[in-house]
């Protein structure tokens, strides 16, 4: 579904991705771990252009990501955004926050989109909020609404850039589950996150990286019990309960 090929990124003098090499297989839950600063949201960012890179290519379904344009506009209807800052519009209600991007870029009559959103707000937990405004929504809700926001466009593939940094605690579990069950109905997703028990329990793959490059792939089972990377030692170490 999603094929990174030697992909650089340079921040100015920083190498920030250096020479990726990914494959995301149809289905397939990629939760991408490492330490502040080792290029994991750029990463994420790359996949539909909201980074550019400077050389090697990324193809969704087939499909390499055009520079600019229409076409961009178009492939990045099929991959679905998920940020840690919810990034709903302030001035629109729920209902209307779900329904503006199938209405415009799916051509979803009215009725039909409205019917849809209802159907994703009932999904993730939040049908009665639809007709408030994002500032009336806990984090936890706007988050959530973010997410069946991204699933109305029908997405092929879902990223998720660090999607519960920014709740209190007692809501990240709300969010978390909402995921889980998403990850469970076979959609393809790209997970940034640092919450590990989501990453043992809904990851087909865990990929670890460090200094802008991937050190480790691996299963969830083989990552948290024997990470070979003394890199994945040293994280795992500190972030772990012992």
């Amino acid at each position: 579904m999603v094929v990174i090929t030697g992909v650089n990124k340079h921040f100015g003098d920083l190498h920030v991705l250096k020479d990726i090499d990914l494959t995301i297989g149809k289905g397939e839950v990629v939760v991408v771990l490492g330490p502040s600063g080792s290029g994991k949201s750029t990463l994420c960012r790359t996949i539909n252009r909201l980074e550019p890179f400077e050389t090697g290519s990324i193809t969704i379904d087939g499909k390499e990501l055009p520079n600019e344009g229409k076409p961009l506009a178009q492939l990045r209807a099929d991959v679905g955004m998920v940020f840690q800052s919810f990034n709903l519009f302030a001035h629109k209600t729920i209902l209307d926050n779900i329904t503006l991007g199938p209405m415009k870029v799916r051509k979803l009559s009215k009725a039909d989109a409205d019917k849809q959103a209802k159907d994703l707000l009932e999904r993730v937990g939040v049908t009665a909020q639809a007709n408030k405004y994002p500032a009336q929504l806990s984090g936890g809700q706007q988050q959530r609404v973010a997410i069946a926001r991204a699933l109305a466009m029908k997405p092929k593939v879902m990223l998720f850039d660090e999607p519960t940094s920014a709740l209190d605690p007692e809501m990240v579990n709300e969010v978390l589950e909402v995921m889980t069950e998403l990850a469970q109905s076979g959609m393809t997703m790209v997970v940034i996150t640092h919450e590990m028990g989501f990453a043992r329990r809904a990851a087909n793959r865990v990929v670890f990286m460090a200094d802008g490059q991937i050190v480790e792939v691996a299963t969830p089972d083989e990552f948290f019990t024997a990470p070979k990377s003394h890199r994945a030692q040293d994280f795992l170490g500190k972030i772990l309960p012992h």
